[in-house]
């Protein structure tokens, strides 16, 4: 159950999904109800399999490539930092690569699901490399089972909460959801720098043994 916890919150926090609920009104707002209802299940949906992929698949692109866990997880702990920089100073959606003129196109597009919701505002860099990460520390059937079912709580929690956007606008208002994302942001800049701090003891370990 910890680790379903950690998981869960660790995700949460890092993909943010109370902050996109200013945009998702924004590209949403000439929808019908049963429109903006299809729209946050196929996000959800894209969302869960760009990062069950990501766990399971991750591994195999870094043999491929080369690279350790260590420099993984201290380039997944800088972009995580950066993201929760961004949090705290109101400048998320312009760090995710959402600008007007993509904005403007999506509102133009029959399906916006994919991008820009799931990619790059949810799904990014930073929970792809974390997922890549916790893999290497946590792939036993068990702990494989209890994190399959974190991701699959998470885009449950991304349905519920673009489901009920237009609301939650309408209760929190700008100031509020400013508020929690800022929160949010403390808690991504603690997760990105203990996987930096985590790499490094790693490296020195490594190096003194």
């Amino acid at each position: 159950m910890d680790l379903f916890i950690y998981l869960f919150v660790a995700l949460f926090s890092v993909l943010n999904p109370i902050g996109t609920v200013p945009i998702f009104v924004g590209l949403t707002q000439d929808d019908t109800k049963q429109e903006r209802s299809r729209i946050s299940f196929w996000t959800a949906i894209n969302v869960f399999a760009i990062l069950i992929i990501s766990f399971f698949i991750g591994q195999y692109v870094l043999i491929f490539f080369g690279i350790s866990i260590d420099a993984l997880r201290i380039a997944g702990g800088i972009i995580i930092v950066s993201s929760g920089f961004s949090l705290l100073s109101g400048k998320f959606n312009k760090k995710r690569g959402i600008n007007k003129k993509i904005e403007t196109d999506a509102q133009k597009r029959n399906d916006i699901a994919l991008t820009p919701l799931a990619i790059p505002m949810l799904a990014g860099p930073g929970s792809i490399s974390l997922l890549i990460a916790f893999y290497q520390e946590h792939n036993s059937t068990s702990d494989i089972i209890i994190s399959s079912l974190a991701i699959l709580a998470i885009a449950v929690a991304i349905f519920v909460i673009l489901r009920s956007a237009h609301y939650l606008a309408k209760i929190l208002g700008a100031s509020g959801i400013v508020a929690i994302s800022r929160i949010i942001g403390f808690i991504v800049i603690a997760i990105g720098i203990q996987y930096i701090v985590s790499a490094i003891i790693n490296i020195i370990k490594g190096n003194l043994t």
